[in-house]
């Protein structure tokens, strides 16, 4: 009988050795920057439940530096996150087929992007012909 311990490989850095899943985790650390966009619109519904002056205030705290390099932040991160998104819709869905040819992965995250892009200037359309 031995009294060797049994190896235990370290999980230290796991992330670090690949670039694939560097790759992985700074897209899952863009959910942290969601639910902090998130945070900040939930204090602008709160604001505007306590009435027009205290979201007037709300809307003032968010043209402050800080809240405009926030929102650069913030923008940045989910346009890594949209991006990345669409680069692996094409390893995540079923084969495509379009006249017995199949759908190139290309195709498909630039389609997505597209539509992405094409939604997002709708919104700001839509919320600037209403302001």
């Amino acid at each position: 009988m031995s009294n060797r311990r049994p190896y235990v490989r370290s999980m230290d850095g796991w992330w670090k050795r690949d670039p694939y899943f560097i790759r992985y985790m700074a897209r899952e650390v863009t959910s942290l920057f969601v639910a902090a966009y998130a945070v900040v619109l939930l204090f602008g519904l709160v604001r505007l439940g306590q009435g027009e002056a205290a979201f007037n205030g709300w809307l003032q705290y968010l043209k402050t530096p800080w809240m405009l390099v926030f929102h650069l932040i913030v923008l940045a991160v989910f346009c890594y996150h949209t991006w990345s998104w669409f680069n692996i819709m094409p390893k995540t869905m079923p084969i495509i087929f379009i006249g017995g040819k199949r759908l190139q992965p290309g195709t498909i995250t630039g389609t997505g992007l597209a539509a992405s892009v094409i939604a997002c200037l709708a919104v700001l359309f839509i919320v600037r012909g209403m302001s």
